[in-house]
């Protein structure tokens, strides 16, 4: 998982490291990896977070607001949440861990791989984060 920004408490971006975009889900890269969390403000056990999407046509952005909203509502202390997206700042690749930045350059081009499930199959993603040798 990358830093929070200090706009997203530490126990927010550890609830959210386990919410994905569908798009994302299979490589193993969070909400939190792609940088579409842009704040999580806390005030008397009302949470309000603000997310960005990578697109203004993503298809699943209801379901990554619902995501959020569920991961954080479970978190002690907090009586509601309320989830917004933003429109006024765009996502950009910036944004991306450098974990996260690796493994979305890491793909080959679709001429290289002549089957596509058995270069899936061989290469399914593992969790971000540190490898056994210490390397992410």
């Amino acid at each position: 998982m990358t830093q929070p920004s200090p706009a997203v408490p530490g126990w927010a971006a550890r609830a959210l490291s386990t919410v994905f975009d569908p798009c994302c889900r299979e490589k193993g890269i969070s909400v939190v990896d792609m940088g579409l969390l842009r704040s999580v403000d806390v005030r008397d056990g009302h949470v309000r977070v603000e997310l960005l999407l990578t697109s203004g046509w993503c298809p699943f952005a209801a379901r990554v607001v619902s995501d959020v909203e569920t991961a954080i509502r479970q978190q002690p202390g907090v009586e509601t949440c309320e989830v917004e997206v933003v429109w006024d700042e765009a996502w950009t690749t910036d944004r991306l861990s450098p974990a996260a930045a690796r493994r979305l350059r890491s793909l080959p081009d679709p001429v290289a791989v002549p089957d596509r499930d058995a270069f899936l199959t061989a290469h399914r993603s593992r969790p971000l984060g540190p490898s056994p040798g210490g390397r992410p």
